[in-house]
């Protein structure tokens, strides 16, 4: 379905990543978003407490991000669209609740605006160093989504697209944001209502009593929901648990359960791959890259490039799940990957793992703070080439 009009301000405008994620989210249906204060994020949050009134939503300021996580989930499972907001030291504070949120199948947003750390770091500075704990860290095995934006533009459209993912796999999507897009300030062009397009929630068409809330009626292998107040008595919990909900403390509902956990996100990585390529093929080396870094990086490969090197450029808009296939691919065909990002290395780590030695994997790491250098970056595929 379309996208409500009266939620989406059409036009062309001004503003940061923040806000940007904001009026995506609002346009993407989000009507309720609970979220404690801190700094790079707060602006999400400000933004959605003056807007949503307008369309009907609430928001709510938690007491910690502890509460905030949980309460979005009690939101979805009363029929809204929910989301909390959040940045590194909330997003650890959050981690039993977005295991809980997989073990649920619980579809929502968590939109972390990274800086640097560990702890409480750098809290007004970028970063990007929470992007394998997005993926690993909460306990337990279970899959998850998240994307990367590197403009505010990509703000507003990818979180459309974190909202509709979110609901057609009924996971959790994280929203990987950093303190430079966030608060950078560009053109952002809002579509017409008409021209977004918006997945609603797929609720069963059984009657109660013979709705199961964690029963697969095709081979998606996700589950039709239904709201609290429709007449249905379900049952849901983070133990493992049975197609009706109820606990099942027993090795075979165990196998059953995580297994769909995570295949159903694995049988649809291939469609959930989102890169944007740039001169790969037939390129000697090729960097990878997201977020704000991939800007920089960008820059890095056109100063390659009028040196004459042959330098091709991905950068991932899906950080998860990994794109392996495609880098796949490209492995053994290249010299070498080169991977910068905003932290020790945690992405090219997969690149490594796909590569399986068959091309040089080369890491451009920064601690925070700031971004890359052009030159740095550079300087790393000069050497990759040699």
């Amino acid at each position: 379905m379309k996208a409500d009009p009266k939620a989406v301000l059409t036009g062309i405008h001004f503003m940061d990543g923040d806000h940007a994620c904001c009026e995506g989210a609002i346009a993407a249906g989000c009507r309720f978003v609970a979220g404690y204060p801190i700094t790079p994020s707060t602006e999400v949050v400000e933004r959605f407490a003056q807007r949503i009134p307008t369309v009907g939503g609430v928001f709510i300021q938690m007491e910690d991000e502890i509460a905030s996580s949980i309460a979005i989930q009690g939101a979805v499972w009363a029929g809204l669209k929910a989301m909390t907001v959040t940045s590194g030291p909330g997003l650890s504070l959050m981690m039993e609740h977005v295991g809980l949120a997989a073990m649920l199948e619980t579809p929502c947003v968590f939109v972390d605006v990274q800086r640097g750390g560990p702890s409480t770091g750098l809290p007004t500075l970028p970063g990007q160093a929470d992007m394998m704990q997005a993926r690993w860290g909460s306990h337990g095995d279970y899959s998850i989504i998240a994307l990367s934006p590197n403009s505010p533009q990509e703000c507003f459209d990818l979180m459309i697209k974190a909202f509709n993912l979110a609901e057609i796999y009924r996971v959790p999507v994280f929203f990987m944001m950093d303190e430079v897009v966030g608060h950078m300030t560009e053109r952002v062009v809002i579509p017409e209502a008409s021209e977004i397009e918006v997945v609603e929630r797929r609720y069963t068409t059984k009657k109660p009593g013979e709705y199961k809330p964690y029963e697969c009626e095709d081979d998606t292998l996700v589950p039709p929901m239904v709201k609290a107040g429709d007449g249905y008595r379900f049952h849901i919990t983070g133990l493992t648990h049975d197609e009706r909900g109820y606990p099942a403390m027993n090795a075979q509902a165990q196998d059953k359960l995580v297994r769909r956990l995570k295949e159903k996100i694995e049988r649809a990585k291939d469609k959930l791959v989102d890169i944007c390529e740039n001169g790969v093929d037939g390129a000697d080396v090729v960097v990878v890259s997201y977020g704000i870094t991939s800007r920089v990086a960008e820059a890095a490969v056109q100063m390659a490039r009028a040196k004459g090197a042959k330098i091709g450029h991905i950068r991932l808009r899906i950080v998860w799940p990994f794109p392996e296939k495609r880098i796949g691919e490209i492995a053994g065909k290249v010299k070498a990957f080169v991977v910068p990002e905003m932290n020790m290395g945690q992405m090219v780590l997969e690149v490594e793992r796909v590569s399986r030695g068959r091309s040089d994997v080369y890491c451009v790491p920064h601690a925070g703070g700031t971004v890359h250098e052009p030159e740095q970056i550079f300087e790393k595929i000069m050497e990759a080439l040699k």
